[in-house]
């Protein structure tokens, strides 16, 4: 797909105060940074956690349950922003003296997402008195019903956007539920629970609970790595105190202080800890943490961040990376699949084709967010990739359900898009929850068909054709004298970079020095800037070029990277997109 490179529109004055090179000064105030305070990212600038609704309530309900060693259990989701919150919540809760504290995780084949009347029954072999929700809930109201009827207590701590109804649970933590004045309307699953945690060690210690029961008060910046990982994985927006959980909790990971579960994951692809940015935790511990909800089971993910040492977390660790490879080669299949799918569709013309919807009873149900994702950066379009939720059954069973994983575009939220398909439609879509960037639903297979053509209409009705031109944002140019060590050093520091916190992209003309393809997918390039002399090393990973003819003059958008080689540091830019110059 080509992307129009388009630079980036930035204030002429701002920030001089700080000494700032002039490129990190226009990188920070294209991004709408203009008080020297936002990029201030110490743990004392977090939002205060008095503002978030319904603390009081929960932090009620797990001293209570701590104080008389009640029995809790956490019900997480099956993703990393899951993991990591399931993860936390059981580490804290225990350190801060919880005696009878365990978890559950639903299957995703099995029981699908969120605390469900099934998952409810299964929680009831273990008598809990307290269920308490991680990263799921908020839409779970017939679970919550059936969990007070068998007499236990429900605490919900969730992220996703509310339905019209709340659930009716003893207490509800959600930065996102009406009259909610915590500013962080972005905070991932796992920044909501170690808010609650802090606020639980909080009334703790006012009630002098570790000084009388000879328990050290916990540290809790020491869950910031678990913060930071769930945060990036899960793609939610970097708004100042996200990037202040992400900053912190990276710090963590450099300074060697992050759990082995963390180590082992980042050691699998051979990543040093010390030399860690964020797009590491995005791409590298993620991705092989989340296999384990794509294909098995994610408590496997879950015991590898709780791993007591570096030996139970290596092990642990390799299953999770085999699992990796192995949804490489289901997502690899997919995608051909997809392919030719798209191949009978018409999606270069939008007169043809807004909201893509693509289905085969063969996908798997795990994979289908990842396809939804590379069609979508490959399209530049809304997509939305159906899976049969449970073994087909054969052509006589029109009412067999299918469960979908959407993605959408800047302009088009999707939470919103699917709202407005089942208000519209009100027999279409039988569940659905999720962002404004990713969602999830369930739908019947007979009305496949309709579905496509109501979600390509409210596509059509949210977006203008101009919305679908795909673009690359650039900083600008970097001149010889930029593109060295200490710069590309400097930006990999000067962030976390992430979701509407993007990492800078520059372009400029080059000539093309040398090339060749790796792999038969990745370009290798040796390139030197036109009005410059230095040569530096580039590569282009699934490029298109690959069997074209390149022309000698490019236009590159990239961004500079350290290569490490047997010992050695150099420049490298990572090319995301090529023209003719």
């Amino acid at each position: 797909m080509h992307r129009k490179i388009v630079r980036r529109q930035c204030p002429e004055s701002g920030l001089e105060q700080l000494g700032l090179p002039d490129f990190l000064r226009r990188i920070y105030l294209s991004r709408g940074i203009s008080r020297t305070e936002e990029l201030e990212l110490n743990l004392s600038g977090l939002q205060d956690v008095a503002l978030v609704k319904g603390m009081p309530e929960a932090v009620n309900l797990l001293v209570e349950s701590v104080m008389q060693g009640q029995r809790i259990l956490i019900i997480g989701d099956f993703d990393a922003d899951g993991a990591t919150s399931t993860a936390l919540a059981l580490s804290a809760l225990r350190a801060m003296g919880a005696k009878h504290c365990n978890y559950l995780v639903p299957n995703r084949f099995e029981f699908g997402y969120g605390l469900t009347p099934e998952i409810v029954e299964l929680a009831r072999e273990q008598n809990p008195d307290l269920i308490v929700t991680v990263d799921n809930g908020i839409s779970s109201h017939e679970g919550v019903a059936y969990a007070k009827s068998l007499g236990m207590r429900v605490l919900v701590t969730d992220h996703h956007l509310p339905g019209d109804a709340l659930p009716e649970a003893d207490a509800i933590v959600n930065p996102n539920q009406p009259g909610c004045e915590f500013g962080s309307k972005n905070a991932a699953g796992v920044g909501v629970i170690f808010y609650v945690m802090c606020g639980l060690r909080a009334r703790l210690r006012q009630l002098n609970w570790f000084s009388r029961s000879g328990i050290s008060e916990p540290n809790m910046g020491e869950f910031l790595d678990l913060v930071a990982l769930g945060t990036v994985a899960d793609l939610v927006p970097l708004d100042r105190n996200n990037r202040i959980l992400v900053n912190q909790g990276i710090l963590r990971i450099r300074a060697g202080k992050a759990r082995p579960g963390i180590n082992a994951l980042l050691a699998c692809a051979g990543k040093k800890p010390s030399n860690l940015v964020t797009s590491d935790l995005g791409f590298i511990v993620g991705p092989r943490l989340n296999a384990a909800g794509r294909l098995d089971d994610m408590s496997l993910g879950i015991e590898c961040l709780m791993a007591p040492d570096l030996i139970v977390a290596n092990e642990l660790a390799e299953s999770l990376d085999k699992l990796n490879h192995e949804r490489k080669n289901i997502e690899q299949q997919m995608k051909r699949d997809a392919d030719e799918q798209l191949r009978q569709l018409d999606v270069a013309n939008t007169a043809e084709c807004w909201g893509v919807c693509l289905y085969d009873r063969a996908w798997h149900q795990g994979v289908i967010g990842i396809l939804a994702s590379r069609i979508k950066e490959k399209l530049y379009r809304p997509v939305i990739v159906f899976s049969e939720a449970e073994d087909f059954g054969g052509e006589g069973k029109p009412d067999r359900l299918l469960k979908g994983s959407a993605r959408s575009i800047p302009g088009l939220h999707m939470r919103d898009a699917l709202d407005l398909v089942a208000k519209r439609n009100p027999h279409l879509l039988k569940k659905f929850g999720g962002h404004a960037m990713a969602a999830g639903m369930t739908i019947e297979y007979r009305h496949l068909n309709e579905f496509r053509d109501a979600f390509d209409a409210v596509v059509r009705d949210r977006l203008s054709p101009s919305d679908l031109d795909a673009v690359i944002l650039s900083d600008g140019t970097l001149d010889d004298a930029e593109l060295n060590l200490d710069s590309v050093m400097l930006l990999n520091q000067s962030g976390p970079w992430g979701q509407q916190f993007p990492e800078p992209v520059f372009d400029d003309v080059f000539e093309i020095v040398q090339h060749r393809v790796l792999k038969e997918r990745h370009l290798k390039l040796v390139v030197r800037r036109v009005s410059g002399a230095t040569l530096l090393d580039a590569i282009m990973f699934n490029s298109e070029w690959v069997r074209e003819a390149l022309p000698q003059r490019v236009r590159l958008a990239y961004r500079p990277n350290v290569n490490e080689f047997r010992g050695n540091r150099s420049v490298q830019l990572l090319v995301d997109q090529i023209e003719a110059a």
